[in-house]
């Protein structure tokens, strides 16, 4: 499935609001009849187009109040560093997302902890994992907008 239509688009974008909407109400949302609707979810979910159907919780209700961005350069630049910083990476559950960038810095981090000691002690566990040149920290005062909605209005357009 490479090319998504207009109901595909609206399908994703309520699903994108709310997945837990039965499908009775996604198909009225959408001008569709319940299986239709239910067939279109299951081919967008075959195509790999619906990777997952998840909770999102609030991280200050849950004692992860403090989002913090972590700016690496790494201290070498080969496959077995790159292999070795991924699974560390990925092996530590307050890390919420890993990038490799272009530009100043090598790769970004997001993560989620409950205060300044935890960061720290999520800090002294990458390092013992990972050899690492600059590490440096930004921790948000404010969030403003995050969202996991994707914008659909030209998605899937040719």
């Amino acid at each position: 499935m490479s090319i998504i239509d207009d109901i595909d688009r609206r399908l994703l974008t309520e699903l994108q609001r709310d997945a837990d909407l039965p499908l009775e109400e996604l198909g009225n949302r959408v001008g569709l009849s319940r299986n239709a609707c239910w067939r279109r979810v299951k081919a967008l979910q075959a195509a790999g187009v619906i990777r997952a159907r998840v909770a999102l919780l609030d991280p200050a209700r849950i004692g992860l109040g403090l989002e913090v961005f972590i700016q690496i350069k790494a201290t070498r630049h080969d496959a077995e560093w790159l292999e070795k910083f991924a699974r560390a990476t990925r092996a530590i559950p307050e890390i919420t997302g890993t990038y490799r960038m272009t530009g100043d810095l090598d790769y970004l981090i997001r993560a989620r902890v409950a205060d300044m000691a935890d960061y720290d002690r999520l800090y002294q566990t990458l390092i013992a994992r990972v050899p690492m040149g600059d590490v440096s920290a930004s921790f948000v005062m404010e969030e403003i907008k995050d969202t996991t909605e994707l914008p659909l209005h030209r998605a899937g357009s040719s």
